[in-house]
């Protein structure tokens, strides 16, 4: 016959395994729920700037503004109205020279504050047409400014100078592509989805972090692991920002200028590549001082 102690053994061990399976099945929610933190951060990044920086036009013009002083959108804008203008003069044998003439006066105007007023204007007025080829492929996708404002003023210019047939200049039909989404039709899709989500990425970012870490056996390591995967991830995000530069750039139209395309590139890419370096730092740095905190925490018993 078996003594009492050992009828008591059975259900003594029942609520230990049960213990056990708890604590398994929340040390892998926990896991699952902080590799989702990590991975959400570039996403927050991307959405954030897809809703605020390109999805708002004030922030969209302010964006685009340092290009009004960049030498080679200024070399390109100047060829593109020269080469406008001269299809409606005919000067004979002094063709050259006027184009040379209306090239510089045209390079000269737009080192002006006039012209980054019409800059702005034309960003301002084409911002309709990005959020349209970004999200919705409209047409075929390509987006180009209209240099009319521009146009307008070297031709006031031009007739205050009196140089012969400036009455003659168009001010219409003036356009540069600064834009051709058609090229990418993942990456438009994929904007669509960022700019709907918004701001949800990042407050979801912070719910599975509030969730998963109380969850952990080791919260301080799984907070640092967390913090690791997230500065791992924005690096992943700003190593796709270069390999996106690249593609965009090797697959150029021939009439399209590199450095102009780089410097569009560039200044659309600052915001998202600022912040994932900001973000990657301080996900580092907050790594540092928990196992900082967690290594003093650990000495201080064996101290006393």
């Amino acid at each position: 016959m078996s003594s009492p102690a050992n009828a008591e053994r059975p259900a003594a061990r029942a609520p230990s395994r049960a213990r056990r399976a708890g604590r398994g099945f929340s040390a892998a929610a926990s896991g699952v729920l902080l590799v989702v933190t990590a991975l959400l951060v570039p996403l927050a990044i991307l959405s954030g700037w897809a809703r605020l920086d390109i999805g708002d036009v004030d922030e969209y013009v302010g964006t685009m503004e340092p290009l009004a002083s960049n030498e080679h959108v200024q070399a390109d804008i100047a060829a593109a109205v020269t080469d406008r203008v001269m299809r409606e003069l005919d000067t004979g044998p002094l063709q050259d020279t006027v184009a040379e003439f209306v090239e510089s006066a045209i390079r000269s105007f737009t080192t002006t504050e006039t012209f980054r007023t019409g800059w702005n204007a034309a960003n301002r007025e084409a911002h309709g047409a990005v959020q349209r080829a970004l999200r919705e492929g409209d047409g075929n996708g390509a987006v180009t400014l209209n240099l009319a404002p521009i146009t307008q003023q070297v031709k006031d210019q031009l007739e205050a100078d009196g140089v012969p047939f400036a009455d003659r200049v168009p001010v219409e039909d003036v356009e540069v592509t600064i834009l051709e989404a058609h090229r990418f039709p993942a990456a438009r899709q994929s904007f669509r989805l960022l700019q709907e989500a918004g701001l949800w990425l990042a407050g979801a970012a912070v719910v599975t972090a509030a969730v998963g870490l109380p969850l952990a056996r080791r919260r301080a390591r799984a907070a640092v692991l967390t913090c690791l995967g997230g500065a791992l991830a924005c690096g992943a995000l700003l190593i796709g920002i270069v390999i996106g530069r690249r593609a965009t750039l090797d697959d150029l139209p021939r009439d399209v200028s590199e450095a102009s395309a780089a410097a569009v590139f560039d200044a659309l890419a600052s915001a998202p590549r600022t912040l994932a370096w900001a973000v990657l730092g301080g996900l580092l740095v907050l790594a540092l001082v928990i196992a900082v905190l967690a290594g003093l925490r650990r000495t201080r018993p064996a101290r006393r």
